[in-house]
């Protein structure tokens, strides 16, 4: 909880008010006024008798005034006793005791008077006393026998000392003596004992006197006390030893402490009460000393007059005392009379009011003479407690003196009227700062002086209006306050003083400050012996004030201990011990303000093992036994577990009895017989487990018989011809007493036979030999020790040994229910030849041979287990077009039987597996050869192979499903007409009659036409035109459809450059969403730099990077807009070193010239087979159809939009990604043949008309191959390139 310690502004204002009041009325000391008593000596003044005393008498005036001394009311010429000196330019005297003064010859009345010519002051009357601490006179002391019971009064009578002394009792030992409500020490210093028991007899009763003046102390001769007993004590009722009688009367002071007392006798010892009849005891001012035998009223009024009761009390009655108070008051100012600062021909008052009981009478003085023989002044008239001043001039400047007096006391004050004609001065230096807190008031000083008084005005800034309104508080003394200052009241203020002789002006600046906060304060902790605890206390503070934290403990330092680390916004206490327990306050300190902020750290800890164990009530089977908790460590105690140990039978060896809730401290346990018991408690809270109590003492139970008998008594027989009974044996402190033995009892179930026992010693297992086969028997074992049986155990059933199954289960018959999976039946076997308990029944079966292959191996068997008494079961897992044979077998506890006949059975076909591999080779301009191995299982007779296959452009678009089957003896196929740089994806699986088996899956890609032109294809951009093949299957062809394949997540891989001196072509291979802006992001590799970030024009996958430095490796990676953080992984190129540039001109060297005819002659012929080639191709059925209907959402798109135009393969003639041709031998396994699908699948999102063409959007742009250098996106047409050679 954090408060603010921030100054108490509202009590600094007042007392800053005041002060400021008081300066005000101050003249400047370079102007003439009357003395002015600065400092003087107390009233009543007791000195030392051993030093020299020094009477202060201290005045300011001007000119500076002179200072005479009366005593006893007359002059004292301080010239002619050498032994007094006056301080130079001051009044105080010094006389000299030291070099052979005695003080008593300077005891009087001192009063000192300062004059000049404006006036004369005078001190108060000054009483000197020496001090005095007496010897106490001899006496003959009798020692004091008292009779037990009774009460007793031991008188101290100290000396009379000055001042008085204090009375304290001590013993020889210089030990103070103890006090209760039966022995105390009154007011008056005497010691007090409300009855005296044996234990007060001693000879060393001391009462001592300490005189704090001249640091001694007095001792009374010891008083002795011998208190003799008598049967029986007789019981008194109480009777007030001091105040005597039933009233009495008190006469206090006001202002002063009130202490009334009551302290009475009686057997047994009275309790005092107090009250106020007729009112209540002053709340926060009423305490209560002595054992409540002292009433205590501190800075009492006339309001506490009245009678006060004291009670004393006990069994056998009480008695009471009233106390009447009065409360009487030595004057006290109500108003006291202030010096009074006139102009000549103004007008004044002095007035001087005061109280008292009874009410004091007031007499005036000037300059130190009663005013009814002072010279008179014709400006002055006096009216009782008041002096009227009118049109006074010069001569009229005097100090005038009011005496308030009654029976106790006098008051005395000077006050000056001082007649001056001055111009306004400002006394508060100029440009002073003030700086306050934001929000807390601003108290702005104009300390002026001036005669006639000027008038003060406050203005803010240097041309601002005159301050006025509810927002400023405008004192007298000339100080402006700012109620609750914020920040735009900071500034330069003016203060303007005038009076009709001048005016003056003064500017203060003040600075408004943010306030010091604790944002991060330290909060509860509850942390457990020695760990480790930080407290937080983070602060904000206005930037220009240095602060500082102080941590405290408890409101006081922190220990000087290296485990507390204070750091800048932290406490850490290491190595937590339980003294660290407390409060700790951050304390954050600026020169304007404080706060604070506390937090309370407990720690805590296991608890403190428990002690003093004690064992009552001790019966043979129980006994009670209670402990006293140990210190729980700040965490609640939640149980006690109570543990035993066995001396007898497990010595060391504690075990549980049991646990009782932590607010309980005794059990009530029961026990058994022959054990040797000891316990120990141990205590739990939330941090853990105390250690160990000590141990109880031990207490031996009596024996006795066993109380129970073994558990889990088992009958299992080892061989056919045994029964084998097992059993638990008691346990030590079970058996009850010595001697434990067991009697063991079996007979054969069924049949009436008696019982046969046999009694063994403490052991846990007995055999019967000579049993029939697996036979029950009835079997009981019952505890027995020297002192008898125990009660009669109950029966169990055991059965003696098992042999093996006699027969095998028959009737075994198979139903097969598919290719893999078959159904097993049989007839149980009879119970009695299975001679054991019936566990269930084995199924042995194994596989003859595959009739596919007709090839015989050795296959390892299978068995399934059925338990109990199951008559079929399945067998699952069977390999298709085999044949299998199985038998079954009864199985018992101690085996199996012998097996069925073997029974034979077939599995029908099933689909096969995918092919064993699958290859693509030979790839060329329009072909490629398919090679493949057949499936590792057939699973039945292969009757054909089916390939589908579809074309892939570079945005993932499948193109139309081509179907073939193959007859199931081939091995091979050449694909041909194939498109070239084309990627087509193929599904290869077989068949057998009962249906098609997985497909294994590759893609492959044809070359690039080596001329590097691209030339014309039919149905180019549908993936491939008409197909041939070496082989003469039959033949499927599906309409020609794309299918838009997304990938699973949007990626871009496959980053590759190609670097020349100052460019870079940079390409990619992108997955994802369709319409993605692309940019690309490069730098200088390994530099801190940021990377520069080039936008590629539309969705292209490739761009040139340009004005890079020759010789530079370089970092490079790509991103999509509006996907955040997806980027490429980075790939790193260097740029080629710089050539010297040759200064030749390329275009008169005649290779040159001849170079560029072979060109134009090339692009010439190639130019006429693309010709050819478009025309020889024809349209597909869609592209007719769209012709036809000419569907805006259809419609050929333009290349700037980054869509398909003209349906011509030119688009189509892309070259081949880096990476993305397939190995050489094409080889696929089956492991691998998934990963296509999963990247490509098979799209849903074009649709068929009713005459199945296809509708759709042919998006996504076409990636081009760009021109070295150039970004173009255009297509390599012939224009283009003949272009790039001129």
């Amino acid at each position: 909880m954090m408060k603010k310690m921030s100054m108490p502004t509202s009590k600094t204002s007042l007392v800053l008010f005041l002060c400021q009041i008081i300066s005000a009325l101050d003249v400047p000391l370079d102007l003439s006024q009357p003395p002015t008593i600065t400092q003087q000596s107390p009233k009543d003044y007791i000195v030392d008798p051993r030093e020299n005393i020094v009477i202060q008498c201290e005045a300011k005036g001007k000119p500076p005034p002179s200072f005479s001394w009366t005593r006893n009311g007359t002059h004292f010429d301080i010239d002619k006793d050498a032994q007094v000196t006056m301080k130079p330019n001051s009044g105080t005297l010094v006389i000299n005791i030291m070099n052979g003064g005695k003080a008593e010859a300077y005891e009087g009345v001192y009063q000192c008077t300062a004059r000049n010519e404006r006036g004369a002051a005078i001190s108060n009357n000054i009483v000197i006393r020496p001090s005095r601490s007496p010897l106490w006179t001899k006496e003959k002391l009798e020692p004091n026998h008292v009779r037990e019971g009774d009460s007793l009064v031991l008188h101290c009578r100290p000396p009379v000392g000055l001042p008085p002394p204090i009375i304290f009792w001590m013993d020889n030992a210089f030990q103070r003596l103890p006090q209760s409500e039966r022995v105390s020490q009154g007011l008056n210093g005497d010691l007090y004992f409300s009855n005296v028991q044996p234990e007060d007899t001693r000879e060393d009763y001391i009462c001592y006197a300490r005189f704090n003046h001249t640091q001694t102390i007095q001792q009374k001769q010891p008083i002795s006390v011998k208190v003799f007993s008598t049967k029986p004590v007789t019981e008194r009722q109480p009777v007030l030893l001091t105040p005597t009688g039933s009233t009495s009367t008190k006469v206090e002071l006001r202002g002063n402490v009130l202490l009334l007392e009551c302290i009475a006798a009686g057997l047994p010892t009275p309790v005092i009460r107090w009250i106020k009849e007729g009112g209540e005891l002053p709340a926060n001012r009423t305490f209560f000393e002595n054992f409540r035998k002292t009433l205590k009223i501190i800075d009492v009024s006339e309001a506490d007059s009245g009678n006060y009761k004291c009670i004393a009390r006990n069994t056998l009655g009480s008695a009471h005392h009233v106390i009447s108070v009065t409360v009487k008051a030595a004057p006290y100012w109500i108003t006291a009379p202030r010096n009074l600062v006139l102009s000549p021909g103004e007008d004044g008052t002095l007035i001087c009011r005061a109280n008292g009981n009874p009410k004091p009478s007031i007499s005036w003085l000037a300059n130190g003479v009663p005013i009814a023989i002072a010279p008179e002044d014709p400006s002055r008239k006096v009216d009782g407690d008041t002096i009227i001043f009118s049109h006074v001039q010069e001569r009229s400047s005097a100090v005038y003196q009011c005496n308030a007096s009654n029976e106790y006391g006098y008051l005395l004050s000077n006050a000056f009227v001082n007649v001056l004609a001055e111009p306004p001065r400002i006394l508060t230096p100029a440009n002073k700062l003030y700086q306050v807190i934001a929000d807390s008031p601003a108290l702005l000083d104009c300390a002026y002086f001036g005669s006639p008084k000027p008038e003060i005005e406050w203005f803010k800034g240097v041309k601002g209006s005159i301050l006025r309104g509810n927002e400023y508080v405008f004192h007298d003394n000339g100080t402006l306050e700012i109620p609750v200052a914020q920040k735009n009241s900071a500034g330069t203020y003016t203060c303007v003083a005038r009076n009709e002789l001048g005016k003056i002006q003064n500017e203060v600046q003040l600075e408004i400050k943010d306030p010091t906060m604790i944002i991060k304060q330290p909060e509860y902790k509850v942390i457990q012996r020695y760990g480790q605890v930080s407290f937080e206390c983070i602060i904000k503070h206005d930037s220009t004030l240095l602060p500082t934290v102080t941590w405290l403990k408890d409101n006081d330092e922190l220990p000087d201990d290296d485990r507390f680390l204070v750091g800048k916004d932290n406490l850490t206490i290491m190595n937590v011990t339980d003294k660290d327990d407390g409060t700790y306050t951050c304390i954050v300190n600026t020169t304007l303000d404080s706060v604070s902020a506390s937090a309370v750290l407990t720690v805590v800890a296991r608890p403190n093992p428990p002690f003093d164990l004690e064992l009552t009530g001790q019966l043979e089977r129980s006994i009670d036994l209670s402990w006293i908790p140990g210190d729980e460590n700040n965490s609640p105690i939640t149980n006690f577990v109570i543990e035993y140990e066995d001396a007898l039978h497990e010595p060391g060896v504690w075990h549980y009895q049991t646990e009782v809730p932590g607010t309980q401290t005794t059990v009530h346990l029961k026990l058994s017989p022959y054990v040797n018991y000891s316990f120990r408690v141990i205590a739990v809270n939330k941090i853990g487990r105390s250690q160990p109590s000590e141990p109880s003492e031990q207490y031996l139970t009596k024996s006795a018989s066993p109380d129970e008998n073994p558990a889990n008594v088992q009958g299992i027989g080892s061989e056919p011809d045994n029964l084998v009974i097992t059993w638990e044996p008691l346990k030590g402190f079970q058996s009850n007493g010595p001697g434990l033995q067991y009697k063991v009892s079996w007979r054969q179930k069924d049949v009436d036979d008696e019982w046969t026992s046999v009694i063994v010693a403490n052991v846990s297992k007995y055999i019967v030999s000579g049993t029939p086969t697996f036979v029950p028997y009835e079997i009981k074992v019952q505890a027995l020790n020297d002192l008898g049986y125990a009660p009669e155990p109950s029966e169990v059933i055991g059965h003696s040994g098992e042999d093996l199954p006699m027969v095998a289960p028959g009737n075994v018959q198979v139903h097969v229910i598919n290719s893999t999976l078959a159904k097993v039946h049989w007839d149980p076997v009879p119970l009695k030849t299975v001679r054991g308990h019936l566990q269930g029944y084995k199924v042995y079966y194994w596989k003859v041979q595959s009739l596919s292959r007709r090839s015989r191996r050795h296959v390892e068997q299978k068995i399934l287990t059925f338990r109990g008494n199951k008559t079929f079961g399945m067998l699952p897992g069977l390999e298709p077009y085999s044949s299998y044979k199985l038998n079954v077998r009864v199985v018992n506890g101690k085996g199996e039987g012998p097996a069925s006949p073997d029974k034979v059975f077939r599995t029908p076909e099933g689909v096969p597996s995918s092919p064993s591999f699958l290859k693509i080779t030979n790839p060329t301009l329009d072909s490629l050869t398919l090679e493949w191995g057949s499936p590792t299982h057939p699973n039945g007779v292969l009757t054909s192979y089916t390939l589908k296959f579809q074309p892939i452009n570079n945005t993932h678009e499948l193109g139309p499903l081509v179907e073939i089957r193959i007859p199931a003896n081939e091995s091979s196929l050449i694909l041909k007409n194939l498109n070239y740089s084309t990627r087509y994806k193929f599904y290869f699986n077989a068949q057998t009659s009962v249906g098609s088996g997985s497909q294994i899956t590759e893609e492959a890609v044809t070359i690039m036409d080596e001329a590097g032109i691209l030339r014309p294809a039919v149905g180019a951009g549908k993936g491939y035109s008409e197909i041939l093949f070496a082989t003469s299957p039959v033949m499927h062809t599906v309409r020609p459809t794309f299918y838009k394949v997304q990938p699973l997540y949007p990626r871009i891989r496959n980053v590759t450059t190609a670097a020349a001196e100052t460019y870079a072509n940079i390409s990619w291979e992108y997955e994802g969403p369709d319409h993605v802006n692309f940019y690309v992001e490069y730098g200088v590799a390994g530099s801190k730099e940021d990377w520069k970030k080039e936008i590629v024009n539309g969705s292209r996958s490739f761009f040139v990077l340009k004005g890079l430095t020759p010789g530079t490796a370089y970092k490079v990676r790509v991103g999509a807009e509006g996907l955040s953080g997806f980027r490429s992984s980075e790939d790193v190129f260097e740029t080629g070193p710089a050539m010297a540039s040759r200064q030749v001109d390329i275009a008169t060297q005649g290779w040159f010239i001849g170079l560029m005819c072979a060109v134009a002659l090339l692009i010439l012929i190639l130019l006429i087979v693309c010709f050819i080639r478009r025309n020889k191709g024809g349209k597909y059925p869609v592209k007719e159809k769209e012709d036809a209907h000419a569907d805006p959402e259809i419609q050929p798109m333009k290349e700037d939009d980054g869509t398909f135009g003209e349906y011509s393969d030119a688009e189509d003639h892309k070259p081949l990604k880096k990476g993305s041709r397939t190995p050489s031998d094409r080889t696929v396994k089956k492991e691998d043949s998934d990963d296509s699908l999963v990247d490509y699948g098979e799209g849903v999102n074009g649709q068929f008309n009713e005459d199945g063409s296809f509708i759709g959007q042919y998006s996504g742009k076409k990636e081009k191959e760009p021109a070295e250098g150039n970004e173009s996106s255009e297509a390599p047409s012939p224009v283009n390139a003949m272009n790039s050679f001129v």
